[in-house]
């Protein structure tokens, strides 16, 4: 198993950015898919990011594309989200997500997800 925890959310103003850090402990997370989802209050948990098992592929949503940049490490065992121009949209609780693949597949559904950390909470105010 894999267990995740995020860290690096706070408040911040709109045009500031963040950057979020998600810890693997476990299993080493050379072999697993990784992808970035946030939760704002009332919503449904939407995709912000994914990256390949070796970080070569990624892939943001239309809405944090160009603002947002996913990177891993595998040999630290963690993955990152930079967070430039923060919107008050973003505003959300912000999870990491960790799914065994044997190839350079990414998912963008979080049912294609097995493993969650606790999220961290972002909120950008206007």
């Amino acid at each position: 198993q894999v267990q995740l925890v995020e860290s690096g959310g706070g408040l911040v103003q709109a045009g500031d950015s963040l950057r979020l850090s998600c810890a693997a402990s476990g299993r080493t997370l050379s072999s697993y898919a990784m992808g970035w989802f946030r939760q704002a209050p009332g919503k449904e948990r939407e995709f912000v990011a994914a990256a390949s098992r070796t970080g070569l592929i990624t892939y943001y949503a239309d809405s944090v594309k160009g603002r947002f940049t996913m990177s891993r490490d595998n040999a630290k065992n963690t993955v990152a989200l930079q967070m430039n121009g923060l919107k008050p949209e973003d505003t959300a609780v912000y999870y990491c997500a960790a799914t065994l693949v044997r190839d350079s597949s990414i998912y963008f559904s979080p049912n294609r997800y097995d493993y969650w950390g606790q999220g961290t909470q972002v909120t950008v105010s206007s």
